[in-house]
Parts: C-alpha cells; sequence; structure tokens
C-alpha cells in the first residue's frame, strides 16, 4: 500500500482515533523497518516517511499528523534548528527526537527547541512506541539513561545554596 492510499485510508476511517505519524530519517532502510514496526500498532499510521529537512516540514504541513519522528542528522539543514520552526508551522504536531545522540547538551538543546520526546536509535521496540504514544498524549518521554544523565549534570554543574 503506497502513503498515499494509507493515508486515504487512514482518512476514510474517523471511527478508529489513530496516531497519525510522520517518520523523518535519512536512512532508507531505518524508515522501512521504524514503518513496519510501528504500522504494526494497532492505533499508529504512518502517513508519510521522508529523508530530509525539507521534505519533513512539507510533509508535516500537508498530513497534519499527531506526531513527527525525526532524527537529528538529515540532509537540509540542522535539525534542531527545524524545530522550532515545525512547532511553529504545526502546533499541534508533537516531535519526537529518534537519534543515536546521547549527550545531555543535545537532550537539553531538543527538549528547548520544543521536541516532547528524545530516543535512541538503540531503544526497544517497544520505547520507540512508548515515546510516540507518550508525545501524542502531550507528555514528554526521555528514556531512563537519558534522564539519570540530564539528572547527573545538572547535579554537578549546580550549587547546592
Amino acid at each position: 500500500m503506497t502513503m498515499q492510499e494509507r493515508a486515504s485510508k487512514d482518512e476514510q476511517a474517523p471511527a478508529q482515533k489513530r496516531v497519525r505519524i510522520v517518520l523523518a530519517d535519512d536512512h532508507q532502510v531505518m524508515r522501512r523497518g521504524i514503518q513496519m514496526l510501528l504500522n504494526a500498532e494497532p492505533d499508529f499510521v504512518v502517513v508519510a516517511e521522508v529523508g530530509d529537512i525539507d521534505s519533513a516540514r512539507r510533509y508535516v504541513r500537508e498530513h497534519h499528523p499527531n506526531v513527527l519522528l525525526l532524527d537529528l542528522n538529515m540532509p537540509g539543514g540542522p535539525a534542531l534548528e527545524a524545530i522550532p520552526k515545525l512547532r511553529a508551522e504545526a502546533p499541534d504536531t508533537q516531535i519526537v527526537v529518534l537519534t543515536m545522540h546521547e549527550e545531555p547538551a543535545l537532550v537539553r538543546a531538543a527538549m528547548r527547541a520544543g521536541a516532547l520526546g528524545y530516543v535512541l536509535k538503540e531503544a526497544s521496540d517497544t520505547e520507540l512506541v512508548r515515546s510516540i504514544r507518550a508525545a501524542a498524549a502531550g507528555e514528554v518521554y526521555l528514556n531512563r539513561h537519558l534522564a539519570g544523565q540530564l539528572i547527573t549534570d545538572r547535579v554537578r554543574t549546580s550549587s547546592w545554596d
């Protein structure tokens, strides 16, 4: 089924409240694997999958997804700079960053920019699904390891006075 057929099918089934997802990653094999994983969830539908920032912005505007799953390293410019623009253009679309980068500074920057979730590519499939459900519900999601790193980093750099 093509992406257009899937989007059309999804729009014709309003009785089922499904989380509509745009998947943005520059590696096609990653997109296809993640798409298969997410479309296997009964309450998810991937309405588009794209390989660059400009396409992500265009498809978010066109498809009005609940969630944009966004890789940080893609052609078309820094994804961190695109997040605030995406949030301004589509305020009802929540952003979950899916990346290999686990540096606390990047996590903080993504969250400050407007991402609601931050998940590592090494995460389990259940963690990825959980992060998307949390974002769709308007909840923040960080994996435990990253949350622990952020807290440790904050404690080390802050005064207790």
